[in-house]
């Protein structure tokens, strides 16, 4: 609970702060970094809110002349009569990866039993029209994961085709799933997927949106919505996808938030094996057939839990060089080779083997894109 904020008129105001009209999550969490807390941005005067940056003029006077509360009120109530559960930005609950992402939303509401914070998290991917290939892959690839024994998590977006069935296939196999929705939590679109959401919730899983009640089903909803499924997870995998569609959208905003990204591949010539061959080409993404796959990929190994990961500093073997690109990945994160090569004035012929002797001493890992990052 933010200081000095009342507890009964708390979530009305951060309700109402995400109403007002042209404020994005990115200048809410500006404003409630200057001014405290949601209620006082309400509270504060137009002059000190046309200083704050990103905020001027037109937004105070939104901000001070809107009608929000009254709408924010019939929310609050919704809220409360439905057993949804309200995350803000800056509470415990809200899921730490989406945290991280600079257009995430500053409330998400959910239902159901999920942990948004689980250990690791996938989010699966694709088309509507799912072929009986790709349909037994996201089978197959349940059962293997379960199999794994790992505190998981699944994300997808309960539409028709890949989506649904990795959500089938995680209830049969007994895992977390939930679903991100494109509308407010007072329905389930579609409809036919309605009995699955409600397992999920009574399952040790549930749904969650960035909508309020009641909000239009409206086809740019659902690209909003996929910035959600991919901020939530630790991996994007695409099943199957044609070169244009949600699952690609969803593949490149999983890349800008720095997601690791796998596709499964297709067969030669097939619709919907183009998206997946097209980002493994340009090197969007890893080519995975398997769990074993994407756990080599993402450093995840059975019953060994992830504090136990590579500490790059322990290792005091490591040549003059190579301690040089270790330190710059510890300090800048993932880097590309041309970066690593620029702030460490080494040439590329020097780095480029460097790196694979230190990937194959398990110290850095190889992202698609030839960028790296510490294991």
């Amino acid at each position: 609970m933010d200081k000095n904020e009342n507890t009964s008129d708390a979530l009305l105001y951060k309700i109402a702060l995400s109403l007002v009209p042209g404020i994005g999550s990115i200048t809410a969490k500006s404003l409630i970094a200057y001014c405290g807390n949601a209620r006082q941005v309400f509270g504060e005067k137009e002059k000190i809110l046309r200083t704050i940056p990103g905020v001027g003029t037109v937004l105070a006077k939104n901000i001070l002349q809107s009608k929000v509360l009254a709408r924010a009120a019939k929310e609050e109530e919704f809220i409360s009569r439905n057993n949804v559960t309200a995350h803000f930005y800056l509470d415990e609950s809200y899921p730490q990866r989406l945290k991280n992402c600079v257009d995430a939303p500053i409330l998400l509401f959910s239902k159901g039993n999920a942990n948004l914070n689980c250990p690791k998290v996938i989010s699966i991917v694709g088309t509507r029209n799912a072929t009986p290939y790709g349909r037994e892959l996201v089978d197959k690839f349940m059962a293997s994961v379960a199999g794994r024994g790992y505190e998981i998590q699944i994300i997808s977006g309960l539409a028709y085709g890949i989506d649904i069935q990795a959500h089938r296939a995680a209830l049969h196999n007994n895992l977390s799933t939930v679903c991100v929705l494109a509308h407010g939590l007072e329905t389930v679109y579609p409809s036919l997927h309605r009995a699955i959401a409600q397992e999920m919730c009574e399952k040790n899983g549930g749904i969650v949106s960035d909508f309020m009640s009641n909000s239009v089903i409206d086809r740019k909803n659902f690209l909003r919505r996929n910035r959600i499924i991919a901020g939530l997870s630790d991996a994007v995998v695409v099943v199957e996808s044609a070169k244009k569609g949600g699952a690609l959208l969803t593949a490149e905003l999983a890349i800008s938030y720095n997601r690791d990204l796998f596709a499964f591949p297709g067969r030669v010539g097939e619709t919907y094996a183009e998206g997946c061959h097209f980002l493994i080409k340009s090197n969007r993404a890893g080519l995975i057939e398997n769990i074993g796959d994407l756990e080599y990929c993402m450093n995840w190994q059975p019953g060994v839990a992830s504090a136990d990961a590579c500490q790059p500093r322990l290792f005091t073997d490591l040549l003059p060089d190579e301690q040089k690109v270790v330190d710059l990945l510890q300090t800048e994160g993932p880097s590309a080779i041309d970066l690593i090569c620029l702030q460490t004035e080494l040439p590329m012929n020097r780095v480029s083997p460097m790196l694979l002797a230190l990937e194959f001493s398990g110290i850095v890992k190889c992202l698609p894109g030839k960028v790296f990052k510490l294991a």
